[in-house]
């Protein structure tokens, strides 16, 4: 029938699907227990706030009446 020299075609057809199915979940969660574990996050999270940082000082750079105007508007809620 469906049988190959191991007599379990079936689980190595499956072990197969199950692994390119969820290859990426994987290594997703290989990598960030890694990076839990040297705590490598925590350069990361600086990486991440610095780009913020950037990203947000140029907008306002770029639309500083657009801003001032939100501001103003924030302010005088207050």
């Amino acid at each position: 029938m469906n049988e190959d020299n191991n007599g379990n075609n079936f689980e190595n057809e499956f072990e197969k699907k199950g692994l390119i199915n969820y290859l990426g979940a994987i290594i997703g969660g290989i990598v960030a227990l890694v990076l839990c574990f040297t705590q490598f996050y925590r350069f990361l999270l600086n990486i991440v706030i610095v780009f913020g940082g950037m990203f947000i000082g140029n907008y306002v750079q770029k639309n500083k009446s657009h801003v001032k105007e939100k501001l103003k508007e924030i302010i005088d809620k207050f």
